[in-house]
């Protein structure tokens, strides 16, 4: 009698053991999808003050709005750096995203210039296109000089320094397919559903993004030194309709990794030094050659026109754990524009077109460059 109730007793623990290990199994399965939302400036620092608006009180109540809509999602936390008026350091920020293990950091700033600017831009962390990514990250890092201890906090680094800027650029590259994947989806969402000037993705060395160790952006929600833009982004009707532009990006980007497929997306070239180049880009050099960008997926499709809505020479590529697919194959830059507007009409409107030379990928104003008169 003592053995069968011992007996029944190990059986209960080991069943109680077994069902620990089913639940903890399901918890990782269903792990939420953290989203920490970062509103810029705050407390002591105003941000820029174009037209008298203060762009740390825009910046906050677009980000109130973005949790807002997502924390009506089961499936998706929402933390924030700051819900109030209130000063936080650069570094506190990217501590708070990397402390709860998040999947996305979405950083909300507005932007201001000299002359009567205007547009919406993404930014992810990277290398300085030029002197104009360069000053739009100069002015957003300039932020640490009003924080106690900012040189023991970050090393020495020097907002006004180009050098010092590209030093903290080593260290993020595995997020920056995905950062670039929700910065397109974000400005798709400007310009074609709000009718924004599309300032596109760019790349810069903002501070807030290098402190975070998963896929971030940060939007440049317009300019408030232009006088129409300012007044819109200070308007009620304006922060709705940039929020809600953001919140649909994110649960898009969000869907299409659940679905572990999707397109692929690029940093945006130098577009007016490529406009100066393409109008004489009429010979081919065999050793360039330049090809359409339309998707890329974990998962090894066969190139068949029938898994690319009928598109034909699809060529595939390894890229990490990603395989990226391309539609054509020429040395003549002009081919490629028909083969991309070809791609477009298809359906792909988020390809774009990429180069290579002696089998190694190259920036596409090098390869415009080489192949121009």
């Amino acid at each position: 009698m003592k053995t069968k109730g011992l007996l029944l007793f190990v059986c209960a623990i080991l069943v109680l053991i077994f069902s620990s290990f089913i639940n903890k199994s399901e918890i990782k399965h269903s792990k939420e999808f953290v989203v920490v939302l970062d509103a810029g400036h705050g407390g002591k620092d105003p941000g820029n003050l174009g037209n008298g608006y203060r762009e740390k009180d825009i910046a906050l109540k677009v980000v109130l709005a973005i949790g807002k809509e997502l924390e009506k999602n089961p499936n998706i936390k929402v933390l924030y750096t700051r819900k109030s008026d209130v000063f936080v350091d650069l570094f506190v920020r990217g501590k708070i995203a990397n402390k709860a293990n998040a999947d996305l950091f979405v950083s909300v700033h507005c932007d201001s210039h000299t002359s009567q600017a205007y547009g919406a831009g993404t930014f992810v962390l990277g290398t300085h296109r030029n002197q104009t990514n360069f000053e739009v990250a100069k002015k957003e890092n300039s932020v640490i000089f009003l924080e106690d201890d900012y040189e023991k906090n970050y090393a020495g680094f020097d907002p006004n320094s180009p050098e010092s800027v590209m030093s903290i650029l080593v260290s993020l590259e595995e997020y920056l397919d995905q950062s670039i994947q929700l910065a397109s989806l974000i400005q798709n969402n400007f310009s074609n559903k709000l009718n924004r000037k599309n300032r596109k993705v760019k790349q810069a060395g903002f501070i807030v993004l290098h402190q975070t160790v998963m896929p971030s952006v940060l939007i440049e929600l317009g300019f408030l030194t232009n006088k129409n833009e300012g007044a819109y982004l200070n308007s009620k009707n304006g922060q709705n309709e940039m929020s809600t532009a953001i919140v649909n990006a994110i649960l898009e980007y969000k869907k299409r990794l659940d679905e572990n497929i999707g397109n692929d997306y690029s940093v945006d070239d130098d577009i007016e030094e490529i406009n100066e180049f393409e109008d004489d880009t009429t010979q081919s050099i065999s050793d360039v050659v330049f090809k359409i960008q339309i998707a890329a997926s974990s998962k090894a499709l066969e190139t068949k026109p029938y898994n690319f809505k009928g598109l034909e020479t699809i060529s595939r590529l390894k890229e990490g754990n990603l395989y990226k697919y391309f539609y054509g194959n020429t040395t003549n830059y002009q081919e490629t524009k028909t083969l991309e507007d070809e791609a477009r009409k298809k359906g792909y409107t988020s390809c774009f077109i990429v180069a290579y030379k002696d089998g190694k990928k190259i920036a596409l104003i090098d390869a415009i460059k080489s192949t121009a008169n």
